[in-house]
């Protein structure tokens, strides 16, 4: 794996996205917080939000529980001037819950819109910009318009969380903790900017191995740290708990959205997938049969070779699937480019104990989660409302190819 993916899965990034990832990094976290320590009059409000991927690596590196890493990392992040820091688990449950409604949306139009489906999910920002660039108007009608939880995140911070503060969206600082470099560009995507107050819903990413190197240069052993409890934007301190998300480390979509469609669709209920390994366990598929009948096919695709492989079969009339898991490093998000490398052990025994760490904690049921159906009414009124649909859908943008003297194929 690439030291930053960007190169690998846009086929070749651009100047201009060299500089927004070279403008995103801890040092611009340091600057904010060094800034906020020497002004009386423009402080920003500092907000970070770490995924459970990224606390899963760093809980490998220090040999601690995730539970453990998430107060220490938050004592550390408070102690450098950081206000609030959030679990990015908790905007995923709307990226879930939209996931599979907008499946189900889709799957009942198939008969009058072609293109309705296979929906290829949209999580991972190394699948869109390569999608983006390389197959463009072709493939952007199958993609779930359904943002990643780090822009859900960014609107919940800059919009709800800002209300709640009394500030405008440009007085926070929103910073992000991801297992990946692709992250950045998505941050920095227009249509997550908020003109109004010229800000950006997320306004710096910062990788698993650059938190290493803060904590390298404040000189700091994250055990040592003293632990203080995760903040919750609904005013109570999660003190011992964290939640998860079944179906695999790069948020569970197929999963989520195979038990859904199941029942929502056939009246089935499914409480355990049975997948199938293809040419490798990066592509794998689960069907819904009934009477000899296949009701439901779904797919993962891990890697570029095997997203290069459904995308021609998708081109050519000839992919099976209602709905593909697309993730662009292999093994999907666990294993992305901005996690913490292996040191006096292999890549692959590393990767299993982060797996095994991020599987710890205690996996929850989006629909049944009481804060995200009051936030459904108070912040959007209805999960199908126009807030809805502006907060926590995205649009996507064919990119004309650059002419050059040479080609790549990827």
């Amino acid at each position: 794996m690439m030291e930053v993916t960007s190169k690998l899965t846009s086929g070749c990034i651009t100047s201009a996205e060299s500089v927004l990832i070279t403008q995103q990094s801890h040092e611009e976290l340091c600057k904010v917080l060094n800034a906020n320590k020497a002004s009386t009059s423009s402080k920003k409000l500092v907000v970070v939000s770490v995924s459970p991927q990224s606390r899963a690596s760093l809980a490998a590196r220090f040999k601690l529980t995730p539970l453990d890493t998430a107060k220490k990392l938050t004592g550390f992040l408070k102690n450098l001037g950081v206000h609030y820091v959030f679990d990015t688990t908790f905007s995923r449950n709307f990226s879930l819950l939209e996931s599979q409604r907008e499946f189900v949306q889709r799957f009942r139009k198939q008969a009058e819109d072609k293109k309705a489906l296979p929906v290829l999910a949209a999580a991972c920002p190394g699948w869109i910009c390569y999608a983006e660039k390389t197959h463009g108007t072709f493939i952007i009608p199958y993609i779930s318009t359904t943002r990643s939880p780090q822009q859900i995140m960014g609107s919940l911070v800059k919009d709800y969380f800002a209300k709640q503060q009394c500030l405008t969206p440009d007085q926070i600082y929103h910073v992000t903790v991801m297992p990946c470099y692709d992250k950045k560009l998505e941050a920095s995507r227009p249509d997550f900017f908020v003109q109004e107050h010229q800000t950006r819903e997320v306004d710096c990413v910062i990788t698993t191995g650059e938190v290493l190197k803060l904590l390298d240069q404040e000189g700091v052993s994250l055990p040592e740290v003293h632990p203080v409890p995760l903040d919750s934007m609904f005013g109570n301190l999660l003190e011992e708990q964290l939640s998860g998300h079944s179906g695999g480390g790069s948020g569970g979509y197929l999963e989520h959205t195979f038990k859904y469609a199941a029942k929502e669709l056939f009246g089935i209920p499914v409480k355990e997938l049975h997948y199938k390994t293809l040419k490798n366990k990066d592509f794998q598929e689960v069907t819904l049969e009934k009477d000899g009948q296949t009701l439901l096919h779904f797919a993962l695709a891990y890697g570029f070779r095997n997203i290069q492989n459904f995308v021609q079969k998708l081109k050519r009339g000839k992919l099976p699937y209602h709905y593909v898991e697309v993730m662009a490093c292999p093994s999907g998000c666990l294993n992305g480019g901005g996690q913490i490398r292996a040191e006096g052990e292999s890549g692959k025994d590393l990767f299993h104990h982060v797996e095994r760490l991020y599987e710890m904690v205690h996996p929850e049921d989006p629909e049944m989660n009481k804060a995200i159906r009051d936030l459904y009414d108070q912040w959007l009124g209805g999960p199908t409302s126009e807030q809805a649909q502006k907060h926590l859908h995205t649009q996507y943008h064919a990119v004309e190819k650059a002419s050059t003297g040479f080609s790549i194929k990827w």
